[in-house]
């Protein structure tokens, strides 16, 4: 592991235990070079998922990324981290366990928006106006009006 201060490849591990989760291991360490002190955090990693693109393209899986937009769709939302940390962890065990190591982009596009339905409406709208590309405002209102279901509909004529 590369010191982020020198850059330094020989770096020693000075604590490890798991996360509070359990779904990374959580390790101190210093480089012997210049002393920095930093923390990693180690995922096992079942196997090498390869995304299908829309456009047919093949991009290897990023975690990092697929965090990067669920952080985008909940910014300014009042949801902890810890639940979205969770629900990526989720997906990504859901996305290494299905036997396959080709993934449909919009498979995990679901997965996504499932997980984000169950958090915080404003960050499932977010996320499928950008996933499902929205262009119109009739976009948002038929996905309200799916959201609602039949039975808001009712209520709402009374």
């Amino acid at each position: 592991m590369k010191c982020p201060y020198c850059g330094c490849d020989d770096t020693q591990v000075k604590d490890s235990r798991p996360t509070e989760d359990n779904t990374a291991i959580r390790r101190r360490r210093i480089c012997t070079a210049c002393g920095g002190r930093f923390t990693t955090f180690e995922r096992v990693q079942l196997r090498e998922l390869t995304v299908i693109k829309r456009s047919g393209r093949r991009v290897p899986f990023d975690r990092d990324k697929l965090m990067q937009s669920v952080r985008i769709a909940t910014r300014k939302r009042p949801v902890e981290p810890e639940r979205l940390e969770r629900m990526v962890s989720g997906i990504v065990r859901q996305l290494e366990s299905s036997g396959e190591s080709d993934i449909k982009a919009s498979d995990i596009g679901n997965l996504v928006m499932e997980g984000l339905k169950v958090i915080d409406d404003v960050a499932y709208v977010r996320f499928a106006s950008v996933y499902k590309n929205f262009r119109e405002a009739k976009d948002f209102e038929a996905l309200l009006d799916e959201m609602s279901g039949p039975d808001a509909a009712a209520f709402d004529e009374t």
